[in-house]
């Protein structure tokens, strides 16, 4: 009854029918693929609306100009190219499978949306070291930390998945034509052999979840402990007071940048270990690859949830008073 269910709300065709090595054309219908669309246009419109706030508001308000936020507004934009990119064409194939914009465009897609993803799982890894550096050497963060060490290692962040996947192409033939037409004409994919896969699968997730998993293990056991001896100090002179409560701050920060990097990792995890998989039915992958999308969607949501400065500074976007002279200078963080 599936099957057949399936077979009648599926018609194929050919993507190009004056060509002779086209590919199959698979064109979902239906009231169902209607309401999905829908809903998942809906989810990519407020993935680059909430994103566009979040970098408006670290870019255009100077009490946010600090290292932390900086790479809240790296991973911002990565997020921002995810709904801008990613998402649409990915919607684009639920409806049809078939790709019609050309061989230069799929292989600006193809970089823009590995970029995107990787300079993603970058923010995040630069999000864990800040906070550890944060958490475990508090007394020299400010010094070690700086507004330029920290614009420098995202650029050279992105410059890296940028060369990582020219790489891919180069060193898995992508670029030559002789490559292309091993496959059907009207498909945008990247070819990538064996011994790649398990290159990238090191490289573009292993390896930096382990990294992210080991920092967030010792900030988080630094954290309790600290936690617990601000709890064992009694109230004495202010300054004991001031160090206290900074102490708690940054324990706060950790444990709200540590929702963000792990809810992360939940969306990449079910990806990559289909990956390794034999075989994977083409409806569960397009889900993979959509949850990996809506993490994009899910992180300023996030912001919105645990920082007040967030909605603060939407307030003031909103309402267009960023347009003010001296807007910029607006204090975030009135109870201090």
């Amino acid at each position: 009854m599936d099957d057949q269910h399936y077979r009648n709300n599926i018609t194929f065709q050919y993507c190009f029918p004056d060509h002779n090595e086209s590919c199959i054309k698979q064109t979902n219908e239906g009231p169902g693929y209607f309401l999905l669309c829908f809903i998942l246009s809906c989810v990519s419109v407020c993935t680059v609306f909430l994103n566009l706030l979040v970098i408006i508001s670290i870019s255009h308000f100077k009490q946010l100009h600090t290292p932390t936020n900086l790479i809240i507004l790296s991973l911002s934009v990565a997020d921002l190219l995810v709904g801008l990119v990613n998402m649409p064409v990915d919607l684009s194939t639920l409806i049809d499978s078939c790709w019609y914009l050309g061989t230069l465009a799929c292989y600006i897609y193809q970089i823009i949306s590995f970029v995107s993803t990787q300079a993603s799982l970058y923010s995040v890894i630069l999000i864990a070291v800040d906070r550890y550096i944060a958490i475990t050497d508090p007394l020299q963060y400010s010094s070690q930390i700086t507004i330029h060490k920290t614009l420098l290692s995202i650029l050279l962040g992105w410059s890296f998945c940028l060369c990582y996947i020219i790489m891919v192409y180069y060193f898995n033939d992508n670029f030559l034509q002789s490559q292309l037409s091993t496959i059907c004409y009207g498909v945008c994919i990247l070819i990538v052999n064996d011994s790649w896969t398990i290159i990238d699968l090191v490289v573009s997730f292993l390896a930096p979840c382990c990294f992210i998993l080991i920092l967030y293990s010792v900030i988080f056991k630094v954290a309790i402990h600290q936690a617990k001896a601000i709890r064992a100090v009694t109230n004495g002179a202010s300054k004991t007071h001031g160090t206290r409560e900074s102490r708690a701050s940054e324990i706060k920060a950790a444990k709200k940048l540590g929702t963000v990097v792990f809810v992360f990792l939940a969306c990449w995890i079910p990806y990559y270990i289909c990956v390794c998989s034999v075989s994977v039915n083409l409806k569960f992958w397009a889900v993979l690859i959509w949850i990996l999308d809506i993490n994009s969607f899910i992180n300023p949501l996030m912001y919105a949830i645990f920082y007040s400065w967030f909605r603060t500074s939407v307030k003031n976007i909103v309402t267009c008073r960023i347009f003010k002279s001296s807007s910029s200078r607006i204090n975030l963080f009135p109870e201090h």
